[in-house]
């Protein structure tokens, strides 16, 4: 990856500048848009927007774009679905899947999409109940308040409910959902379109990627009643307009301090970005074996290889010393205002140092933590892992519980263990294996884990015996072990849930260890970051972003590098001039047959300037009468350092043009029937 350019940006905590900020809805800065584009969102159009807007739980954005519970999100974002649909007689990963009919959309295993019907501001309830607390305390007032207002919001299984931590705990906003966990398949294209560029292309610009899919909600067995939505520009977006983003980005870091950035820099990144390389080094190696183990690692290698990237985007922003300096200065600023007022002084100037203290307790406890209260990229680990935790948890009253298991959220976890996604054994065998080895290797031979782990095996030896030996691919047998609780897991004799409960007490003790030391001090005195920065500026920016929704405003604008200027678009007819016929520039068959038919000029991908990050993959952009004039699907290099700051000169978002999706729907796939519920033309 090329080396990030200097972000140039100017990091004051008064305000945010330029089209920066990923907004609440409810505190959308609608003055600022009409001084800069001339045009005021009103409540109805924030409404509309908000609920034609969805949320892929797990971990990508989406909208409604029809009144019959159609949905458009990434392919990216659907692959998930895409491969544990497919086999090795059907890939649907290489061949793509179209629907014609909705009796022939397919369930998607596990998946859950949510839209957001209401915020309720509960600042004060959280304040009073941790109101002088600290340590184990505070943290228990916390899991209570939260387990707590979220059982009295989700009053169905049809409802979620979320206590989002906003400004780093400066307020508390309740979220409430309506839950779609009825969700099917109705058409992606094949990955090498989806995907076009692959790694090389990935936060890159220009690109030519068809990276969109839809899928659509049921509710009674029936297509979901979808409105609003948001109808389908057939111009799509144009030079210099004014364009809006609504999503959920995932995790912003700008309101961190600089002891926290910089233990990401030296410490938590590096050894992350180590962790990542090796797993794919193995998994990059395993695909070389065949077909089917190409097809099968597949999903795992992307997420890796996308994860990789990204972070080492971030590392390379930290390590830039005058971006980093900036951030220096940032933070300088505001402790000196804090320290110049005896009252703000007293209340919120020790609040630096104790972070800082937490954060080198918590290198301390960062190997111990990471084994007993992570775990292998394997799903049947996590089954195993769920279903014991699941069971110790639920015997306690339902606000002393870990947060995934409490009363609010069970319809999400028994739709995860009774979902029947494939299990691949050869790839599980794989990240257990080198999870087992790096672990007796950081831990050491003699710790009292790896001994009760790993015994007299092997760690390929036990890793081969735990992926053969258990039966926990069975969705009947999960549902079975999720039911019987605590009883049930005790009785079972399956060999990854017996590995998981030696796991266990030892994960109980060092996160009650962690939380009371580390995660407790660092979140209250986060809080009190917060209201020193209200105090000193205001409420007038935005909160770090938390993967709730958010609504970012820019315009269709490309940038300057190196003296060259990057112009806004592509095109299709540009899509077979990158073609080389090999991977991952090499297209799908469907799209050379169509070559003659397709209109050459119509656009393809294209950037603005929002301020965007990952999660956000799968948002519509809309213009100012709310149609749909593209989709996010990535950030351009220099956006990868947006976990820190933001810069409008050199950050874009990159989106697939709504003109070409629609082309490509009729002219590649002769989508009828797609066209014309989205209103579209066929011819």
């Amino acid at each position: 990856m090329k080396r990030l350019l200097l972000l140039t940006l100017t990091l004051s905590a008064s305000a945010a500048l330029a089209d920066e900020g990923m907004w609440t809805f409810d505190n959308f800065p609608k003055d600022k848009v009409k001084k800069a584009y001339g045009f005021e969102p009103d409540q109805a159009w924030l409404d509309k927007v908000r609920l034609s807007s969805a949320r892929l739980a797990g971990g990508c954005s989406a909208s409604f774009v029809s009144p019959n519970g159609l949905v458009l999100t990434n392919h990216h974002c659907a692959r998930g679905c895409v491969a544990d649909l497919s086999t090795a007689k059907q890939d649907y990963m290489k061949n793509g899947f179209h629907a014609r009919t909705q009796a022939a959309e397919k369930v998607c295993p596990n998946f859950e999409i949510n839209k957001l019907v209401e915020i309720r501001d509960i600042t004060d309830k959280v304040n009073a109940a941790t109101k002088g607390l600290s340590g184990e305390k505070y943290v228990a007032a916390q899991k209570a308040i939260a387990a707590s207002e979220e059982k009295a919001c989700a009053t169905s299984p049809d409802v979620r409910c979320d206590l989002v931590s906003l400004y780093q705990g400066g307020r508390y906003h309740l979220y409430k959902y309506q839950r779609f966990q009825d969700v099917r398949l109705v058409f992606a294209p094949e990955t090498d379109i989806g995907f076009f560029g692959g790694d090389p292309d990935n936060f890159e610009f220009p690109r030519y990627a068809l990276d969109f899919a839809f899928l659509r909600v049921y509710q009674d067995g029936k297509p979901a009643k979808t409105d609003p939505y948001f109808k389908w520009s057939q111009t799509g977006a144009k030079d210099k307009e004014l364009v809006f983003i609504s999503g959920n980005p995932g995790t912003t870091l700008r309101l961190q301090t600089i002891a926290q950035m910089a233990n990401a820099r030296d410490r938590s990144l590096p050894a992350t970005l180590q962790s990542l390389a090796e797993m794919r080094g193995a998994l990059d190696q395993y695909a070389t074996l065949g077909k089917e183990q190409d097809r099968t690692s597949q999903g795992l290698r992307f997420g890796l290889d996308n994860s990789y990237k990204a972070l080492r985007g971030r590392q390379e922003a930290l390590v830039d010393h005058d971006f980093f300096n900036k951030l220096v200065k940032q933070e300088n600023d505001l402790r000196m205002k804090v320290n110049a007022d005896p009252e703000m002084k007293k209340q919120y100037g020790a609040a630096w140092g104790e972070i800082e203290r937490a954060v080198k307790r918590g290198n301390e406890l960062a190997t111990l933590v990471g084994y007993t209260n992570g775990g292998p990229r394997s799903r049947l680990f996590g089954y195993a892992r769920t279903l014991a935790e699941a069971a110790e948890e639920t015997v306690k009253p339902d606000t002393e519980r870990l947060p995934a298991y409490t009363d609010a959220r069970r319809p999400s976890l028994e739709a995860r263990l009774s979902a029947s996604a494939p299990v691949h054994p050869a790839v599980e065998e794989i990240v257990i294996r080198i999870w087992l080895t790096n672990l007796r290797a950081e831990l050491g031979p003699d710790h009292e884990l790896t001994k009760s782990l790993l015994g007299n095996e092997s760690p390929a030896s036990l890793a081969k015996a735990l992926v053969s030996g258990t039966k926990l691919s069975q969705p009947a047998l999960r549902k079975q072990l999720l039911a019987g609780g605590q009883k049930a897991i005790d009785a079972s004799k399956d060999p990854m849930i017996r590995f998981v409960a030696k796991i266990l007490p030892l994960a109980t003790k060092v996160r009650k260890q962690y939380e009371t030391e580390v995660s407790s001090v660092v979140d209250r005195n986060e809080e009190l970051i917060a209201k020193a920065r209200f105090a000193v500026y205001g409420t007038s920016t935005y909160p770090d972003a938390t993967f709730s929704p958010r609504l970012s405003y820019g315009s269709v604008k490309g940038w300057v590098e190196d003296g060259k200027t990057i112009t806004p678009f592509t095109n299709l007819a540009g899509t077979y001039d990158r073609a080389t016929g090999k991977e991952p520039f090499a297209l799908p068959p469907s799209w050379i047959k169509a070559k003659s038919k397709i209109k050459g000029e119509v656009p393809f991908n294209f950037v603005t300037n929002n301020d965007i990050i990952g999660g956000n993959s799968g948002s519509p952009m809309i213009n100012q009468n709310a149609e749909l004039v593209g989709l996010v699907f990535d950030g351009n290099i220099h956006s990868l350092g947006g976990a820190y700051g933001f810069d409008e000169k050199l950050n874009r978002s990159v989106g697939v043009h709504s003109a070409g999706m629609a082309e490509a729907l009729r002219s590649v796939y002769g989508a009828t029937e797609l066209l014309q519920e989205l209103g579209l033309p066929t011819k």
